[in-house]
């Protein structure tokens, strides 16, 4: 064995998370690297699992189960978008992970390569595993005999089920900021979080919404890799991740009417600031007028000849500042 292959097999045993061929009559077998090609031809389903692989790793797996080049080339490169691309004797889907990592959303990819008696998956950058799955398929001969088509909805099923767990973790994040503004409004930093929520809900709904398409293309076009016995489970994929996709979308509505309801709010408090002022302002400016005008010293002026002309001044002043400040009153301006 050469240096080569011992660092191939050391990169497999690393990045496989699982390699085994499910049989009706036996129990699950490992299967090696260098197994690969015949494990994929025997009765039965060889699933096999890789986790971060390296580029090297997945050349020498795709050439072990006579993958086309073209189909080489699109497992090696990372994914940002879900796609789905059909060869002559296989079908490449790709999903995009969605999980919550310290309250934000983390994105990865996996991609399903569903092949005549193998199934092989990939993932990158998710933390989720499959072996919920692997435990049904080791448990139920039944399941196992549906094929590597009805597997993969499977695994996209279980995938909705955890976007179904993110939705609802954004959804109480929405709910506790819909509270926080009933209670006390929004404050500078309440704006921003606000904002960096509405924005992570985009990123989520743009991320698994073409998903949506590619499961109900797999359950309607007459695909050749895809069993029609296995195409509804395809569809009921692409109902449950419409429903996320929509209540995205009603989150995102969420937000944007606290938002405008907090503005609104914002500019009452202003208008009613403003209102005040000027009242006050109209108030202050009755005594402002008197005090200008006695502080030009005329020496004819017949108040200053008068015992009681400055009490009837002051009295006169405080009596019409009074009534202003009753209009205002009245008018809810003050």
């Amino acid at each position: 064995m050469t240096t080569e292959d011992r660092d191939l097999l050391d990169a497999f045993r690393q990045s496989a998370v699982a390699s085994i061929l499910y049989t009706a009559s036996q129990p699950p077998q490992d299967v090696g690297l260098d197994d690969l090609g015949t494990a994929a031809t025997e009765a039965g389903l060889l699933w096999v699992g890789l986790k971060d692989p390296t580029a090297e790793l997945m050349q020498s797996v795709g050439e072990r189960l006579d993958l086309p080049a073209r189909a080489i080339e699109e497992i090696i490169e990372p994914h940002r978008r879900p796609k789905v691309i059909e060869y002559d004797r296989l079908t490449l889907v790709v999903a995009i992970t969605v999980e919550i990592v310290n309250g934000r959303p983390s994105f990865g990819d996996t991609q399903i390569l569903i092949g005549p008696g193998y199934l092989l998956t990939i993932r990158r950058h998710a933390t989720g595993s499959h072996l919920a799955l692997r435990s049904l398929l080791a448990d139920s001969p039944e399941f196992l005999g549906r094929g590597s088509d009805y597997v993969a909805s499977a695994l996209l099923d279980l995938m909705a089920d955890r976007y179904v767990e993110a939705f609802n973790h954004l959804e109480a994040r929405v709910e506790s900021i819909e509270h926080q503004f009933l209670l006390r409004g929004f404050r500078e930093k309440d704006i921003r979080h606000l904002y960096r929520l509405r924005r992570d809900l985009l990123r989520v709904q743009t991320t698994i919404a073409p998903l949506v398409e590619i499961c109900r293309r797999l359950a309607r076009v007459d695909t050749r890799n895809i069993d029609p016995d296995s195409r509804g489970y395809f569809g009921e994929v692409a109902d449950r991740i419409q429903r996320v996709v929509e209540g995205l979308a009603g989150l995102r509505e969420a937000l944007a009417f606290a938002f405008e309801a907090s503005m609104m709010i914002s500019q009452m408090q202003q208008t009613d600031i403003t209102r005040k002022l000027a009242a006050w302002a109209a108030i202050l400016a009755v005594p402002t007028a008197v005090a200008g005008i006695y502080g030009m010293n005329f020496h004819d002026m017949p108040e200053l000849g008068w015992t009681y002309g400055y009490p009837a001044m002051l009295t006169g002043t405080a009596a019409f500042c009074g009534l202003l400040y009753w209009k205002f009153r009245r008018i809810k301006w003050l």
